[in-house]
This record gives C-alpha cells, sequence and structure tokens, in this order.
C-alpha cells in the first residue's frame, strides 16, 4: 500500500493542508464510490463539478481530497492537496499508485478522426500473431491477451486506464495499443502515461459540440504528440494537409506514411476488390484481406509502426496479410439467392461516410444500387447533420434516413436536419424512417440482385440509445434476420 506522499510525485502541487504521510487504499472520482482510506479528484467537468462533492466524499471516509480550489471548511483527519488541475493530477497519481505500469510495457496511442479503432485493433492481432503478449484499448472492446474487458468509452478515465494498463503488465503484456480520442486528451485523461509511439491517421470536422471550433480540435490532437518523450515515435499520414502539423513540436522520432507522397513508409494500391487490397509497399507485393483505400492507409500505419517498434519488415508484411479489421469497420455480408451485399460500418462522419460509399462505388461492376441507409447521434455535432445527408445523396442510388443513437434529442428533428443538406434534384432519391429495424428492412425490400446496402453509422455498437436508456440492437444481425425474411 502507498502512501499519499509517494502517489504525490510529480503533481503540480499549489498547496497541502494535512498530513501526507497516510497509506491510500484506493482512488476516485465519482464520490458514490468512495470507500474507507481513498484519495477523491474534485474535478470540473462539463456536466458536473466534482467540488460539490467532497463533503460526501469525506462523508464516505476518504482520507484525502484532491481539488482546485479548497472548501472553506476543512474536515479533521483528512489531507486537502489543492493543485493547479486536478484532472491531471489524478492521471499522474494513478499511475504512481499503480506503480507506472506504461512505463513497464511499450504503449502506442493512435488518434485521428477515422482509423483509430482499425489501426489499434490491427497492431494488437499482428503482435499477437508475432508472438507477443499485448494489451488492446478500443472503442470496441478492451482486450489482455485473449480476455476481453467491456469498453464504456474511447478512452478510460485515467484511474480505470491506469488500472487496466497495471492488469496488462501483471499478465505479461509486453505491448499496448490504444485509441486516444480527442476528449480523452484534453480531460487529461492520459496524463502521466509514457507513450512508445504515437500515431496520426486524419482529421476531419467531428465533435465540433464540444471542441466548438476546428482550430481547437486540431490543436487538441497535436497537444498529444507535442507531449510525446524523445525515446518514442510520432508517426503520421503526410497525405492529410494537417499531417505534418503533427510534428511540428514533438520531440519524438519523426515519421511518415503515404500513398501519394514519398514518405518513409510508401505505399501503391494495385488491386482493390472484394477480396481485398494488394498493395505494393517498399519493393514488396502483399495481398491483404481489408477492403478500400481508407484500410491501405491504416495498413501502412501499422506498417511503420510495427517496423518503428524494430520489427521485421517481411515477418509483418507476411501476419498482416492474414489479418482481419475491426469489428463493425466496413463488415459486411451477402445473401445466399440474390446475392446482396450487406455492408456495416461505423462510419459517423461526413468524411468516414465518404469514404465508405467512394469505396463500394470503386467495388461495384457499375449496374449494381447502393442503397444507404444512415443517421446521426443526438446530442453531439450538429453542424455535420446535413454534410452527412448531402454526402449519403450524393453518392447512393437510395438512401433512407434513420435514427442512429437519438439520445435525449427527437429522431424526426435529426432526421430534418440531415434532409436539410440534401440538393433539390437529390431528394426524390430519399426516404425518412425514423425507427431503424424499419429502415433496414425496407433497404433490403428495395434491393434487387446484386445490389449493396450500407448501414453506416452504429457498427460495432450493440444498442441504441433512445431517450437516455439503451435498447439491444445491432445492424449486423438485423440485416441477417432480414435477409433471411426477403429470400425465404
Amino acid at each position: 500500500m502507498k502512501t499519499l506522499r509517494e502517489i504525490l510525485y510529480n503533481v503540480n502541487i499549489l498547496n497541502v493542508q494535512g498530513n501526507n504521510d497516510i497509506a491510500v487504499r484506493a482512488l476516485f472520482i465519482d464520490s458514490r464510490r468512495v470507500t474507507e482510506g481513498s484519495v477523491f479528484f474534485a474535478i470540473r467537468g462539463a456536466a458536473a463539478d466534482g467540488h460539490a462533492y467532497i463533503s460526501t466524499a469525506v462523508a464516505q471516509g476518504a482520507v484525502a481530497i484532491v481539488c482546485e480550489t479548497l472548501p472553506d471548511t476543512l474536515a479533521p483527519n483528512v489531507c486537502y492537496v489543492q493543485v493547479a488541475n486536478s484532472a491531471q493530477a489524478s492521471g499522474i497519481m494513478a499511475g504512481n499508485f499503480y506503480g507506472n505500469p506504461s512505463r513497464q510495457l511499450k504503449l502506442v496511442g493512435v488518434t485521428g478522426t477515422n482509423g483509430k479503432t482499425t489501426i489499434a485493433t490491427l497492431l494488437f492481432r499482428l503482435f499477437t500473431q508475432l508472438g507477443y503478449h499485448c494489451g488492446l484499448l478500443s472503442t470496441v472492446q478492451n482486450q489482455i491477451g485473449e480476455r476481453i474487458v467491456p469498453a464504456t468509452h474511447t478512452t478510460p478515465d485515467p484511474i480505470s486506464l491506469n488500472a487496466l494498463l497495471a492488469d496488462m503488465v501483471a499478465e505479461g503484456c509486453l505491448f499496448a495499443f490504444m485509441e486516444v480520442s480527442s476528449h480523452a486528451i484534453h480531460q487529461q485523461r492520459i496524463a502521466g502515461l509514457n507513450f512508445a509511439g504515437g500515431i496520426f491517421s486524419n482529421i476531419t470536422h467531428d465533435h465540433l459540440d464540444y471542441h466548438k471550433t476546428f482550430d481547437e480540435y486540431i490543436r487538441v490532437k497535436k497537444s498529444f504528440f507535442d507531449q510525446l518523450p524523445a525515446q518514442a515515435f510520432a508517426l503520421t499520414n503526410l497525405d492529410d494537409k494537417r499531417g505534418n502539423v503533427m510534428l511540428q513540436n514533438t520531440k519524438a522520432r519523426k515519421a511518415t506514411y503515404s500513398l501519394r507522397s514519398m514518405a518513409d513508409f510508401k505505399g501503391k494500391i494495385l488491386e482493390n476488390n472484394l477480396t481485398g487490397l494488394v498493395m505494393q509497399i517498399g519493393e514488396r507485393e502483399v495481398h491483404f484481406r481489408l477492403i478500400g483505400e481508407f484500410n491501405a492507409y491504416n495498413l501502412l500505419a501499422v506498417y511503420g509502426a510495427a517496423v518503428l517498434l524494430e520489427e521485421d519488415k517481411d515477418r509483418v508484411l507476411a501476419a498482416l496479410s492474414n489479418t482481419q479489421g475491426a469489428e463493425g469497420r466496413f463488415d459486411y455480408i451477402i445473401s445466399q439467392n440474390m446475392r446482396v451485399i450487406g455492408i456495416v460500418d461505423y462510419a459517423h462522419t461526413p468524411d468516414a461516410l465518404l469514404n465508405v460509399l467512394a469505396t463500394i462505388k470503386n467495388l461495384r461492376q457499375g449496374h449494381e444500387q447502393i442503397i444507404t441507409v444512415v443517421g446521426c447521434g443526438g446530442d453531439r455535432d450538429t453542424a455535420k447533420r446535413p454534410v452527412m445527408g448531402e454526402v449519403a445523396a450524393e453518392h447512393s442510388d437510395k438512401v433512407i434516413f434513420t435514427s442512429d443513437n437519438p439520445r435525449s434529442e427527437d429522431p424526426g428533428e435529426i432526421i430534418r436536419q440531415m434532409e436539410a443538406g440534401v440538393a433539390v434534384h437529390q431528394r426524390k432519391k430519399t426516404i425518412s424512417i425514423a425507427d431503424r429495424r424499419e429502415a433496414i428492412k425496407t433497404a433490403c425490400s428495395l434491393a434487387q440482385q446484386e445490389d449493396i446496402i450500407l448501414v453506416a453509422g452504429k457498427g460495432h455498437e450493440k444498442y441504441q440509445e433512445i431517450s437516455g436508456v439503451k435498447h439491444p440492437f445491432d445492424d449486423k444481425k438485423v440485416l441477417e434476420e432480414m435477409f433471411e425474411l426477403f429470400e425465404k
């Protein structure tokens, strides 16, 4: 058991009131979970301010409070630590409490708007195939070797994150690969972590409900690379116009990947069809099971990271050629009789939707219709809704606007905002059905021989959140059910 003094190492402390030479049993951010002998972090969040719950935490047995503003009344036998940033302090202290697990394995972070899950998952599967015991932290799931740990956020809170990394170390993991969201960077959830490398995939308009401006979104993503240590690597997509921006102030070793420019890791697509990608990487020609140009970039990022982690190039390419992508990312099934192709993809930004539709257009022979089922999440960036509608209508033969996760919003209003982006001459190809199951059913009923149905927006998610309640819902399962129904 560590003392408070020990776990305060490297924290920017402004003031200490009380004895810090006390044993600490646990750390908590949520006052409702505080137990005897624990530290409570009073963090100012978007929805609530943890400072309002300091007295509750003390009543439940907290022996130390970490806060930015000291309360008017200090309880006896409780140590109050005033810091510049409680969220940042929680990350550093969680690392110290759990023995700084990020320094005991090689931790690689992946950030960007699209591709984070696929890149992190591919790295996990690749290094597992190469014979290493690895950990994964992703939107789809967290994993320690073969053991799956359910994921609730793209990046967990710093206490949960360090606890999970500590479990990985205890179980012999040598590598861990994690998605690093812009929210996590901004909210200091990765504070105190030691990264062996960082990867940038791309950046497009997303999360502006949170970051307010695109410039701020870029700045937050860039700050991840600014904080990388000199011994780490920073790998960026040179074909994204902000790719070089990410590396401007990093101390880490800089490296680039590209399909279009000279780069440290250069690739070229030779074939792109439903059987996969054939690419030239360096002097080697390799067949991959993944499909689409966006996955060509993901594969290059993974290859580059593996080489920067000092793995043999030939072994990496041989293992990657047999590796499957992440669940809900261009995940497809084909109906038995009519050979209708159903594709489920997490695409929930205009750029991601455009990438998927462009890939589908390139794969089709020419006679097939593209029928797109798409919605937008509630309580999220509203500016992208008309753009999503525009992209879907422009690049599909038929579009069904539907609910995604409306959360607390009116599904009909979200759909109306998507419809507003559709050009007048495109409107006749769109219909709106708020019920997602009915929307998928309608798409299947409209499909003819060998048509392609894209169900976009939810991907791997197994629920739909309506009015704050999560209901079981799996796009792929519903698609399979409808294929069976219409082919009986």
